[in-house]
């Protein structure tokens, strides 16, 4: 989002989608009062024809069970086509369900009921960690080169080695700049949730998903390029330049 849409749109532009008007009206109500532009939605297909008029929605808001595709299916489409940040919000709260929508690309789940502001609260620690990379770019951010790959910090784009793109989600290109920036080092758990996270907001646990899904971006050999050291935490292995 450029500065001139940032502003006009205050705090941010965010999209609540959720099959129930009672907690569309209510968390869209809390965001306004917040200053964010919102939009709400009652099923994916809503949300699909909201995102091509608004493509300044940076935040998606999003409920897994809706009629019509769920939840999950949406968040998986958003993330491969590296879309907007999402924020799972259900009431499927259970710590395998929880792992499942960080594994499909979800930036943060939260169970219901929660408080809106402690979704007040995410969506803004979401949009800090969307909005670094962005504001700041300057001529250190060249792009990254390793094995064959290059990963361009501003693009957000990975390549692959048979220059055919690989595209990655908010977290997924977080990580993977993490261990760029401190290759052949081992990184704890705790590290690099609090890298991709943000401070006061990691989880060390849910690293392992978000490893996973990078490492199935890198394809074969993955394990061999980020390095699993039990009881330690994790080493990018190759060597890393930049230009």
């Amino acid at each position: 989002m450029d500065s001139d849409r940032q502003s006009a749109h205050g705090a941010g532009a965010v999209l609540v989608v959720d099959d129930d008007p009672r907690i569309r009206d209510l968390l869209g109500d809390f965001l306004k009062t917040h200053g964010f532009h919102v939009r709400t939605a009652a099923a994916a297909a809503e949300m699909d024809r909201i995102l091509a008029e608004e493509p300044e929605i940076e935040v998606v808001i999003l409920d897994v069970m809706m009629p019509g595709e769920d939840g999950l299916s949406a968040c998986r489409r958003l993330a491969d086509r590296n879309g907007p940040a999402i924020i799972m919000h259900s009431a499927m709260g259970e710590e395998t369900d929880r792992v499942v929508g960080l594994e499909l690309g979800a930036d943060a789940y939260l169970a219901k009921p929660c408080s809106p502001r402690e979704l007040l609260a995410q969506v803004r620690a979401v949009l800090r960690r969307q909005r670094e990379p962005a504001a700041a770019r300057s001529p250190t951010h060249a792009p990254y080169a390793f094995a064959g790959w290059r990963l361009d910090p501003i693009s957000r784009s990975l390549t692959r080695p048979d220059q055919v793109m690989a595209p990655l989600a908010n977290r997924e290109f977080m990580l993977l700049k993490t261990f760029l920036d401190h290759p052949q080092t081992i990184l704890t758990r705790e590290q690099l949730a609090e890298a991709v996270q943000g401070a006061g907001d990691a989880d060390g646990r849910s690293i392992d998903v978000q490893i996973s899904r990078v490492r199935r971006k890198l394809g074969d050999g993955a394990e061999e390029l980020i390095r699993t050291f039990r009881k330690a935490g994790y080493m990018f292995a190759p060597k890393v330049t930049r230009g």
